[in-house]
């Protein structure tokens, strides 16, 4: 018999621990051992968890208990929940996270600490989608070339009432926050940090980067508009909030932000709460992983396959490395991005006001590759909407400072990154 402890019976934790009790034979015959939940641990012992399991407000009753086998640390948060796992490995206990922010600053520490202990963590990118497998085992073969994903079902949502249905950013939000995919502070979200902790685990096993979330570039999804949405239709456009994750020569980008991809790839057709990653990899080329990014059973369906993996002892390394990965790989800065560009900004509707406009991008080495101009309720402005060929990011943000400077523009300038 193998025995669990649970610190946070939340959500995630509860489905643990009733899908652990309701699908005991199956899970005891695929594990090859019957597994069970000695105790759990909540913050507030007098709250309805929906849980049959012992609770405790005590998370050292967990990490001290020697029949303990496995800690599953379902807490969130970043410090306390650090403390507790690395206890627990000190203590040689396999441990299962679905923290991506606690990777998200600790992973290679946690690494280093768990040494041959197993540390599980399948449930903390992409929910039930198994994508942190197929990268550690899976891909194995493979140089990766480059991952891009939908890591975040509330933008995902969001972005797709905007596309299909002509719904407001603002008006879409209030819905989704109603509707529970989205906090009452929805910034994590909507500002891309969520999707920026899981791109940077998944680099991690891909490329063995080891970046934190201030060092890579992160925009969200609260400038979209929907003259932004019916350029993208009229160009053959889908707009995703995208992780990306690219090998450039010697070096990788690593960024999260809005996206315009065309509509006929794969992923652009991923919509509502779903999550999907694409990976390409120089063996076996472009491969997809779609499914459920969130949601109480899907994660915990998540957790329960990493408990397996412990208890049949066939987990491997945690970031998919038995050696050191002396890849020679660099984190390319935000500068040194290169990719299409779209912007949207208003103007004076007036003559030689293109010609001005061209002609400063032209200065910066940026070429236009289509362009829209659309009516605004004063007559007296209009809206030009652009694609550029590719280019740098320096370039770019030199460009629009450049041409936020003119006379002729009025307001601010919108930006957008286009992946082909």
């Amino acid at each position: 018999m193998v025995k669990i402890g649970i610190l946070g019976v939340g959500t995630v934790g509860a489905s643990v621990a009733n899908i652990l009790e309701a699908n005991a034979a199956i899970i005891e015959a695929r594990a090859g051992k019957q597994i069970v939940v000695k105790r759990g641990v909540v913050k507030n012992l007098s709250k309805e968890r929906g849980v049959s399991i012992t609770l405790s407000d005590d998370p050292m009753e967990v990490i001290n208990d020697p029949e303990i086998d496995i800690v599953v640390e379902l807490m969130g948060g970043v410090e306390e929940p650090y403390t507790l796992v690395k206890r627990a490995l000190q203590k040689g206990k396999a441990v299962v996270t679905a923290n991506k922010a606690l990777l998200a600053y600790h992973r290679y520490a946690l690494q280093e600490i768990a040494g041959d202990i197993p540390l599980m963590y399948e449930a903390s990118t992409a929910g039930g989608i198994p994508i942190i497998g197929a990268l550690r085992t899976g891909l194995s073969a493979n140089h990766i070339e480059s991952i891009q994903g939908i890591m975040n079902g509330t933008c995902n949502y969001m972005l797709t009432k905007m596309i299909n249905e002509g719904a407001q950013y603002d008006a879409i939000l209030k819905e989704a926050q109603e509707l529970g995919y989205a906090e009452a502070d929805p910034t994590f979200d909507v500002g891309g940090f969520d999707a920026s902790h899981k791109l940077l685990i998944l680099a991690s096993i891909a490329y063995g980067i080891d970046a934190k979330p201030e060092d890579i570039l992160i925009e969200g999804i609260e400038n979209i508009t929907q003259t932004d949405v019916a350029f993208a239709k009229e160009f053959g456009y889908e707009i995703k909030l995208l992780g990306i994750a690219k090998k450039v020569g010697e070096g990788v980008e690593l960024r999260v932000h809005a996206t315009m991809i065309p509509q006929e790839s794969m992923i652009a057709k991923v919509d509502g709460v779903m999550n999907a990653v694409t990976v390409v990899g120089d063996r076996v080329g472009e491969t997809m992983y779609y499914g459920p990014g969130a949601g109480g059973d899907a994660t915990a369906s998540a957790v329960i396959s990493d408990i397996v993996d412990i208890v049949r002892g066939n987990q491997g390394p945690m970031l998919g490395y038995k050696k050191g990965l002396e890849s020679g790989l660099k984190l390319l800065s935000r500068d040194e991005i290169v990719t299409q560009y779209y912007l949207r900004l208003e103007v004076a509707d007036e003559s030689g006001v293109l010609a001005n406009i061209t002609s400063t991008l032209g200065e910066f080495g940026i070429s236009i590759e289509s362009m829209l101009q659309k009516p605004t309720s004063d007559e007296a402005v209009a809206k030009l909407l652009f694609t550029t060929h590719r280019c740098k990011e320096s370039e770019m943000q030199e460009a629009i400072t450049a041409l936020g400077k003119l006379d002729v523009v009025r307001g601010e300038i919108a930006m957008m990154r286009i992946e082909k």
